[in-house]
């Protein structure tokens, strides 16, 4: 506990000097190139799915997923860097018009080529482990895709929003694990990302923080403890799981602070590196932050954690 409140005093510190790493053109794409689309599978695995187009509402959360995809944002001078983002939606939406989109466009300004993942939802006619499959096959074919976008092969990270977050913490905490019989040569490619960031994530489906839609969605109202573990991305923390980025409201509704809190402590138990920023307030929901919010200072957190570490260059 003592190294969680030391790191929650370090995040609540770069707050104060936020307009020093301010992030950089949050919404501004810096290609004219039309994102193109790249289907996850041949045929999608693990049920039949839903009948019908794709179902979206005026804010960009989309429903009725038939089509699991990438969707790939090039930026115009690519530092070879690449993220996958995957927005939230508690596994029963996607939030593509307020997480992925955004964030997608905002890490492209900054060099970085971006895969947004648009994925199975298991209240669809999907199997619960629909998602798990997506992301697993999703860092398969960048990894795959590398030497035609030009990437470094250590430096393609995650990046996942709520219910996005436990998606791409579960891929990166068990990239080896056998959740789809292989189908193409590109799955002899790694599933770990390089690096992780996980916003005002769901990890944990452990009571007594287990009252979540994510939760619900996967294994049900009244799971057993095993499966309630299977499924908490903290009790898989081991050697393979990359450096980590954490950032949450302490006042989350949704998501109790406690899933960070959780996952920091796990990650430096298996000595992982890992940083968090702790916000005072700023609910759930913020995608890239309400500008003159606390969450607002999170992407350039990001940012110059990647950088610090050298999967993303400076422009």
């Amino acid at each position: 506990m003592d190294n969680i409140k030391r790191r929650t005093l370090l995040g609540m510190g770069f707050l104060g000097a936020s307009a020093l790493i301010a992030p950089r053109a949050l919404y501004a794409a810096t290609s004219s190139a039309e994102p193109q689309e790249i289907p996850l599978w041949p045929k999608p695995p693990g049920g039949n799915g839903p009948a019908g187009p794709e179902q979206a509402n005026a804010k960009g959360s989309v429903t009725n997923i038939s089509r699991p995809r990438l969707v790939v944002y090039r930026p115009e001078r690519p530092d070879g860097s690449a993220v996958l983002v995957i927005a939230g939606g508690g596994y029963g939406h996607i939030e593509r018009g307020s997480e992925s989109i955004p964030a997608a466009q905002w890490l492209q300004s900054l060099g970085v080529t971006v895969f947004e993942l648009v994925y199975r939802l298991p209240g669809e006619g999907w199997s619960n482990i629909a998602p798990f499959q997506d992301g697993q096959r999703a860092m398969r074919l960048i990894r795959a895709l590398a030497p035609k976008h030009e990437l470094a092969a250590n430096r393609i990270g995650i990046l996942g929003f709520s219910a996005g977050g436990h998606l791409a913490g579960t891929t990166a905490a068990e990239p080896d694990a056998r959740r789809y019989q292989a189908i193409d040569a590109a799955d002899q490619f790694s599933a770990r990302p390089d690096f992780a960031g996980l916003i005002y994530p769901v990890l944990t489906f452990m009571p007594p923080y287990d009252n979540t839609r994510s939760r619900r969605e996967i294994i049900g109202k009244h799971p057993d403890l095993a499966a309630s573990e299977e499924f908490s991305v903290e009790r898989h923390v081991a050697s393979r799981m990359p450096p980590t980025f954490l950032a949450q409201a302490a006042d989350d509704p949704i998501a109790p602070i406690q899933n960070s809190l959780l996952m920091f402590n796990a990650l430096k138990a298996a000595q992982i590196p890992a940083e968090m920023h702790v916000f005072q307030d700023g609910g759930h929901g913020w995608g890239l932050g309400k500008p003159g919010s606390q969450p607002h200072a999170w992407p350039g957190l990001f940012e110059a954690w990647t950088t610090h570490n050298g999967w993303t260059k400076t422009a």
